[in-house]
């Protein structure tokens, strides 16, 4: 199970360097619409939005998309491109944190072999208990501004949950300005997000239940790092 999930973690660098993906209408003013050029055509799949990538395409093997309406649509389409933003900061903070690599400098720990990332938060708690406070802070303000963006408000007249205008996981985060200024460019670099994302969901799968098993760093499990860490011994 790791040297798959380890695996399907590099795969996407090749994927989408090789592959083309699926070719999309060119829409040259993004300022003409505010879903960043995207319109929502019925006779496509998944309305026409991004995210199918040969040779696999169009993957729908239980037919959802044929049933689903516009706006559960862009439901789905929210919720899966935020769960692989998570996914794949996740797998980065899993292999930068762990032995070999071992970078984890904050709450008195930079020394220390603290074992596989499942149990860092441990860690964490008995070095600084006020940081899940500041987490739960952070993690809740980003939440609303999420909210307030593309989110109608609860009772709407509609009984709408996205609004209109607001295409699904663009929240206007794009401090180095990589954003594309047309349709053909945007779709491209939103399959790759997509393509990065669901790998990075079924990588962090594999790490985390791998984890659970043994109790070993995955590099450890890969015989690429020596396996130092001594788990504490519970005293009652």
């Amino acid at each position: 199970m790791m040297k798959f999930s380890l695996a399907v973690l590099l795969l996407p660098t090749a994927v989408t360097a090789f592959a083309t993906p699926k070719s999309t209408p060119i829409v040259t003013a993004l300022a003409a619409s505010d879903l960043n050029g995207w319109v929502p055509d019925e006779s496509a799949f998944a309305y026409g939005l991004p995210g199918a990538l040969d040779p696999v395409g169009n993957f729908d093997p239980l037919g959802i998309a044929e049933t689903t309406s516009l706006i559960q649509m862009k439901q789905y389409r929210e919720a899966e491109t935020t769960h692989g933003r998570v996914a794949m900061l996740a797998v980065i903070g899993f292999l930068l944190t762990e032995a070999p690599i071992s970078f984890h400098p904050l709450f008195n720990t930079g020394d220390r072999d603290i074992g596989p990332a499942i149990r860092h938060l441990d860690e964490v708690r008995v070095a600084a208990p006020f940081f899940f406070e500041i987490l739960a802070l952070v993690i809740g303000g980003a939440e609303v501004g999420r909210a307030l963006k593309g989110w109608e408000a609860p009772g709407n007249a509609d009984d709408l949950i996205l609004k209109e205008d607001y295409y699904p996981g663009d929240i206007d985060f794009d401090p180095l300005g990589l954003k594309p200024d047309n349709w053909e460019e945007f779709s491209e670099m939103s399959t790759k997000e997509l393509q990065h994302g669901r790998l990075a969901m079924l990588g962090i799968s594999g790490i985390v239940a791998q984890e659970l098993i043994n109790g070993k760093e995955i590099f450890v499990n890969l015989n690429l790092a020596p396996d130092t860490f001594i788990a504490p011994v519970a005293v009652y």
